[in-house]
């Protein structure tokens, strides 16, 4: 098959409109190249303007007055204060026994002349201070007590607020198995007739002259043999 001759003027044309076709080509190439960079621009310029935003200028604090700075040093004091009064408070209120609830509802004269239905109080009075007189500085637990005398507990609080208004004990507030409770101790123990047995002042025959004011030698117990020599024996015995 013979290959077919395109006349001069064809291929002229031919020519012509592919020059075209390539020239509109170019020129939308560069049309799309001049779209595009302006939004790059813009996406560029964007965060810019973000951060911007984003970090405002810092305002300078305001110097205070002389007077709101005393102001602020009050505020701060009373607050303080109000912490401490609550934190003192919610201690007070967790160590809160029943002897305190009573020692707010009576009197000290209804205290001190606190009297137990059926009981001779001076007798009861005297077992109490010799059961604690045994335990010395150590002090005994006041529910103890109170189980010994078969006292219950509102008679045996009340009863051991009035020794203590009357001076013959001390309460020290512990804590005894999670429960806040008192210990009872000492402070004035007692006379017992057993231990005036075998005094020497008894049938001492110069008793009558005997005096603390009295020099040496006349007779006076702060330097009498007869006393030493008792105390000594009675010590002796204790041990």
């Amino acid at each position: 098959m013979s290959k077919k001759e395109i006349d001069p003027e064809t291929a002229s044309q031919i020519k012509k409109e592919l020059a075209e076709l390539r020239a509109q080509l170019e020129n939308q190439k560069k049309s799309k190249k001049k779209a595009a960079k302006p939004k790059a621009e813009k996406k560029a310029a964007k965060p810019k303007a973000e951060k911007k935003a984003a970090k405002p200028k810092a305002e300078k604090p305001k110097k205070l007055t002389k007077a709101q700075i005393a102001q602020a040093k009050k505020d701060a004091k009373a607050a303080k204060e109000k912490e401490e009064a609550e934190a003192k408070a919610a201690k007070e209120a967790a160590e809160r026994t029943p002897e305190d609830d009573l020692e707010e509802q009576f009197s000290d004269e209804q205290i001190r002349n606190f009297q137990i239905e059926k009981m001779d109080m001076d007798k009861l009075t005297n077992k109490v201070c010799e059961i604690i007189a045994e335990f010395e500085d150590k002090g005994v637990l006041q529910s103890e007590l109170w189980k010994k005398l078969k006292l219950n507990s509102r008679d045996g609080s009340r009863l051991a607020l009035r020794l203590e208004r009357r001076g013959l004990i001390s309460r020290e507030k512990i804590l005894q198995k999670g429960r806040w409770t008192y210990k009872l101790i000492i402070e004035q123990a007692p006379i017992k007739l057993e231990s005036l047995v075998d005094s020497p002042c008894l049938t001492c025959p110069v008793e009558q002259k005997c005096d603390f004011e009295n020099a040496y030698p006349e007779p006076s117990p702060l330097h009498c043999q007869l006393i030493e020599n008792w105390v000594a024996v009675e010590f002796k015995k204790k041990k």
